[in-house]
């Protein structure tokens, strides 16, 4: 099970948003206590984009399902007795300010090790607690930006931006990871951590190809232009005649191979390997797509191994049988939401149900963690 793995262990998150929740909702997936702490106006989140009819969004709820929010207003003396409290009792604390404003809310770090000397805790924020940009506002677009990672994703004429919003979870994850590492190394030592969590710095970790590749002359790599980023007949997308998309990843030699004897054009099979951009041969398999509905195109190759898929709306995903089967996706449709469970199975089990995010008061907080 994992819900059993960080059984006993508390987390307190004093984060917002999406990437600080997000990170949250992993360790809770796996069996730790999750406290979310906001003050007296709540998350923005709660408010973002779609609204039930409570006035709450959904994705407040996704994010948050699981934990149990209380709410601490930080800038009265009350508020900071009730988080020393929590402080001293808790294995990690997650939280998503900008650089500064924890510790002029009293709970700098000479504070925290005061409180808690095996504390764990997370610091996620735009650029980081140090640097000329730390105290810089940013968001998942602009931190894609300043990463380099936008100018390789799109087409030719112009990048596009991505959904949902890869460093929020990227960078939730990460955090995530980092602070299971911390809790091992604790365990040997009993020594807290003190973690300090990028948004753009993970983006910037996935850039060792193109940062590679820039750096050797005549070999940069450019929207439209190469293997990975649409330049290759055999790695792109197509549209068909009904308007509908499919993706076609055929990079092996016996992939592309098999989906040329598919559509019945062997004489495509050596034009693999022709230099790149392969703007003609891209030309020719895009015709053929455009020439039938996605049905045909979904028939036909419903057996072929050759890295074909239809690509998926939104609203199609979770009736597909693999997600069905493999328990991926929860539904709930009194409340017309649905959710994506943790991506893994342990033990031969799929993951488990989330519980929807329960509202405590301090008092019971504190009770509930003995403080």
């Amino acid at each position: 099970m994992l819900s059993d793995c960080l059984t006993g262990i508390r987390v307190l998150d004093l984060s917002q948003y999406l990437p600080g929740p997000f990170a949250t909702q992993l360790l809770g997936d796996l069996g730790a206590e999750v406290l979310k702490v906001e003050p007296p106006a709540g998350d923005p989140m709660r408010s973002f984009i779609l609204a039930d009819g409570d006035g709450v969004s959904p994705f407040y709820k996704q994010v948050n399902a699981g934990k149990a929010v209380v709410e601490l207003d930080l800038k009265t003396p009350q508020g900071r007795e009730s988080l020393t409290e929590l402080v001293r009792v808790a294995d990690v604390l997650l939280e998503s300010y900008r650089p500064g404003v924890l510790e002029r809310l009293g709970f700098g770090r000479e504070r925290l090790e005061q409180l808690n000397s095996s504390l764990i805790h997370c610091a996620l924020s735009g650029f980081g607690q140090s640097g000329p940009c730390r105290e810089r506002a940013g968001h998942d677009l602009t931190y894609l930006a300043m990463s380099g990672m936008l100018s390789l994703t799109g087409t030719e004429q112009t990048p596009v931006i991505p959904f949902p919003p890869i460093c929020d979870y990227a960078a939730g994850k990460q955090a995530a990871t980092t602070i299971l590492a911390a809790l091992l190394r604790r365990g040997r030592t009993s020594r807290g951590a003190f973690i300090d969590v990028s948004l753009f710095e993970m983006a910037l970790s996935w850039q060792s190809f193109g940062l590679t590749a820039a750096g050797r002359p005549g070999e940069a790599f450019g929207r439209g232009r190469d293997l990975l980023t649409g330049g290759a007949a055999c790695y792109n997308i197509y549209r068909t005649a009904d308007d509908r998309f499919v993706a076609l990843g055929a990079i092996e030699e016996k992939f592309w191979q098999r989906f040329c004897e598919t559509v019945e054009r062997p004489e495509w099979i050596g034009r693999q390997q022709q230099p790149l951009p392969q703007t003609g041969l891209i030309g020719e398999v895009a015709a053929l797509f455009a020439g039938e509905r996605l049905a045909h195109w979904r028939s036909m190759f419903a057996e072929v191994d050759c890295c074909f898929e239809p690509v998926l709306e939104q609203h199609e995903v979770p009736g597909h049988p693999h997600v069905r089967q493999r328990g991926l996706v929860q539904t709930h449709p009194r409340e017309r939401r649905t959710e994506a469970l943790f991506p893994a199975w342990v033990d031969g089990r799929p993951p488990q149900p989330r519980r929807p995010l329960e509202q405590v008061t301090a008092a019971e907080a504190l009770r509930l963690w003995g403080g």
